[in-house]
């Protein structure tokens, strides 16, 4: 295998070199959300609709910051060689710990990174795609030489416990990789990606407080502040998007539907995967998730069932891999890569110190 120093600048690509993920211990299963809720609906019915059959959710004292902590120190381990530590933290969330600062640097710091660069990304349930594509590109350009892409969402606290359409739908969780430069041929190599957005359906997937735009209502109402979601017109748009997106990315590639050995879509609907997956001519054995397990997971889905699938041995390392994924915004994004060849880890929540000893800084 040619050397990462070595490989001609145009087969040099961003590899994953670590997976890591975490999801919170508490199981919740779709008879537990009916009941909490006070739902009209049915075990049955969501199963039936979503393939969503439980999802796990953090308590009250575990933060987006300690999922995202745990996965991405896991990642980390998962490297099991001791190359160069993370020099770039980035962090896809849409449910941040605070509106301000940013989660980033404070799980940088928590990791022991010390001053490393370290910002937040939101582009809701593409987040992830969006941050490989924005690491790698740091990567390739020498912005920096070992970045750390985690992906982490505490959706139950922005999810209505009695909305009927978003309850039985979202869970908890994070995932992280860990990226160095390497060879276009090697297993875990990002081969190419694709993005879009469209602004015109902002509202369609969103939450109308928080923000600096005031909510139509006034005063704001409970129900401003939780997720909101258009389903039908979603679902149009996701299964539009994702399959473009994917013939788009796979066209680049120089891969045709048949040559793809492993597909992982956002975990957002067993419907929508399907349909995706049926457009696109991909056959079932070579469709991979874990939304019947943990539900829609947000920015952080597909990193979780790209983690999921690799400690099941799904697929041999440099098997040709195509993800998609469709969020809020309207934002997409696509992209193919090898499979990577990296043991996943897994880890608990680390609930983040009460306090921190921050040296004293002499003002300027």
């Amino acid at each position: 295998m040619t050397s990462p120093r070595s490989a001609p600048a145009d087969r040099a690509r961003a590899v994953i070199a670590g997976i890591g993920s975490c999801l919170p211990p508490l199981v919740v299963t779709n008879a537990q959300v009916v009941a909490r809720g006070n739902l009209d609906t049915t075990d049955e019915w969501i199963t039936s609709r979503t393939g969503i059959h439980r999802r796990r959710l953090a308590g009250p004292t575990v933060s987006t910051g300690d999922l995202a902590t745990a996965a991405a120190r896991a990642a980390i381990d998962s490297t099991g060689s001791p190359g160069p530590r993370p020099d770039l933290l980035l962090l896809v969330t849409t449910t941040p710990d605070r509106p301000c600062p940013a989660t980033a640097p404070d799980v940088a710091h928590r990791l022991g990174l010390g001053t490393v660069p370290a910002f937040d990304l939101s582009a809701v349930c593409s987040g992830f795609l969006y941050g490989l594509a924005t690491a790698s590109a740091l990567l390739r350009s020498g912005t920096c030489r070992a970045p750390l892409v985690v992906a982490a969402e505490k959706y139950s606290t922005i999810v209505d416990p009695f909305d009927r359409d978003t309850a039985p739908l979202f869970g908890d969780g994070a995932a992280a990789v860990a990226l160095r430069l390497g060879d276009a041929t090697e297993p875990g190599a990002l081969l190419e990606t694709d993005w879009g957005s469209d602004g015109g359906g902002c509202d369609l997937i969103t939450v109308a407080a928080g923000g600096s735009r005031p909510p139509t209502t006034d005063p704001p109402g409970r129900g401003d502040r939780y997720f909101r979601m258009r389903g039908r017109q979603v679902y149009a748009h996701a299964v539009r998007r994702m399959a473009s997106s994917a013939e788009a990315v796979l066209a680049t590639t120089g891969w045709r539907p048949q040559d793809v050995q492993a597909f992982i879509g956002h975990q957002a609907n067993q419907r929508i995967l399907d349909a995706v997956a049926d457009r696109l001519g991909i056959p079932p054995r070579h469709r991979f998730g874990n939304i019947r397990d943990v539900g829609n997971t947000a920015g952080a889905s597909v990193p979780l069932a790209l983690a999921d699938a690799a400690a099941r041995h799904a697929c041999a390392p440099g098997a040709r891999t195509l993800l998609t994924a469709f969020g809020g915004g309207l934002t997409w994004a696509s992209a193919t890569l090898l499979w990577p060849d990296a043991p996943p880890r897994t880890a608990a929540p680390e609930t983040r110190p009460s306090l921190h000893d921050h040296p004293e800084v002499s003002p300027p």
